[in-house]
């Protein structure tokens, strides 16, 4: 089977959860076939197994970079070189909006079946607009809804996103298939290295409790930042956040980390996106690991902290609850949204307060925290594996290849 896979993010171009997904996914998919992956970015070395090709915007006049539609259209520029250069594929799979487009085109173009991966949907994420723009925004929700009405099978990353799928798009419970993300335990294990805590100003003996992700509205980071004044004053806050959506918005979660700062000591502020091998001894060494998100998919930067033994607290959101067992290997914080297209909390005071609060009954119940670290650890060694998400992958492909063989090819309609 030779597979194309479509993707903004690949190795080592990685910024989020959907590039972390796919980066594991192709390391075992290439065990099983043959891969053709296309992404954003400068080209990368070709594997034996594994043709990989990066793709940079070709210009078309020297006024483009004026164009207030940029950062919509130089995907679909890229999406129509990815289209260009494939041939021979037996299946196409797209992972996030930005791959939508080409992998509708080298479907209808190749007469092969498109899969799409569901990391997260466009209409829940109406805070895009503050990067893409109204027309922008439109654009990428319009060409998500073409990709799910065309596809031939989609893969949900949780039961909450196949829910989502079906209810935004219409698209038939048969060609859906839950498999969620997976994690690497070998590679994500408790790691312990108090040299590299002191690198980045944590004190190794003081007890902390820590977050990873992007500034953007999505993962709630400024939720937490509010709560900090309600959590354990002898507590350490270490805030991973990098690479904003937008100027406005860095400047907004600067203000608010600066004036938290300022009332209070032990905030630590990381701006860079750490490499994993730096990632997984902060995992391994804070107490609580903390998802505050107000729309989170998934959440495989859960996974990634359970896996090194740490406890986490995360609102119970998307497709967090199957990850997190409550009270078991951390806390469900619950997050009622303002409507179904505004995901702020309803009662942003009470969400901060429960937030706090789970927080603080892990830091103040050592054996406890201890107990939960191990059943976080056990169960991403049990449920999580890549090798097994891959074969369900491999074996989802197999049947909507087949299928598509029954129902014909679709006319380039």
């Amino acid at each position: 089977m030779k597979i194309a896979l479509l993707t903004n993010e690949f190795p080592p171009h990685i910024y989020g959860g959907a590039g972390v997904h796919v980066k594991y996914l192709s390391q075992e998919l290439q065990k099983l076939a043959f891969i053709e992956a296309r992404f954003f970015g400068p080209n990368s070395a070709t594997e034996a197994s594994m043709h990989s090709i990066g793709f940079s915007e070709k210009e078309f006049s020297p006024t483009d970079n004026e164009s207030p539609f940029k950062k919509i259209l130089s995907p679909l520029n890229i999406n129509l070189q990815w289209a260009h250069t494939l041939k021979d594929i037996d299946i196409i799979h797209c992972h996030t909006w930005y791959s939508h487009f080409g992998g509708v085109l080298a479907s209808r173009l190749l007469s092969c079946p498109l899969v799409l991966t569901t990391h997260s949907l466009e209409p829940h994420r109406p805070w895009k607009v503050e990067a893409l723009g109204e027309g922008g925004y439109n654009m990428s929700c319009w060409i998500e809804e073409s990709a799910y009405r065309s596809a031939d099978g989609v893969i949900a990353v949780s039961d909450g996103m196949k829910r989502d799928v079906m209810e935004l798009y219409g698209v038939p419970e048969d060609r859906i298939k839950v498999i969620y993300n997976g994690i690497d335990p070998d590679f994500y294990k408790p790691t312990f290295n108090k040299a590299l805590l002191l690198k980045w100003g944590i004190h190794p003996d003081k007890p902390f409790i820590l977050f990873v992700g992007r500034i953007t509205r999505q993962k709630g980071i400024s939720q937490l930042i509010k709560a900090i004044p309600l959590i354990d004053p002898n507590t350490q806050i270490v805030l991973c956040a990098g690479a904003p959506d937008t100027e406005a918005l860095a400047k907004e979660c600067k203000d608010l980390i600066y004036d938290a700062q300022n009332k209070r000591n032990g905030i630590i502020w990381i701006e860079e996106m750490l490499p994993h091998t730096e990632l997984r001894v902060l995992y391994s060494h804070a107490s609580v690991f903390v998802t505050p998100s107000l729309y989170e998919p998934f959440g495989i930067i859960n996974l990634e902290a359970m896996s090194c033994g740490t406890p986490v607290v995360g609102s119970a959101v998307g497709g967090i609850p199957e990850i997190i067992v409550d009270s078991k290997t951390g806390y469900l914080v619950p997050l009622v949204p303002r409507s179904n297209t505004d995901f702020e909390p309803q009662n942003p005071s009470e969400f901060q307060q429960n937030l706090a609060q789970k927080i603080n009954h892990i830091l103040q119940n050592p054996e406890l925290a201890k107990e939960m670290g191990e059943n976080s650890r056990q169960r991403a060694v049990d449920v999580f594996s890549w090798k097994s998400i891959a074969k369900q992958t491999f074996e989802f492909y197999q049947e909507c290849i087949e299928r598509y063989k029954k129902e014909g090819k679709k006319p380039l309609v």
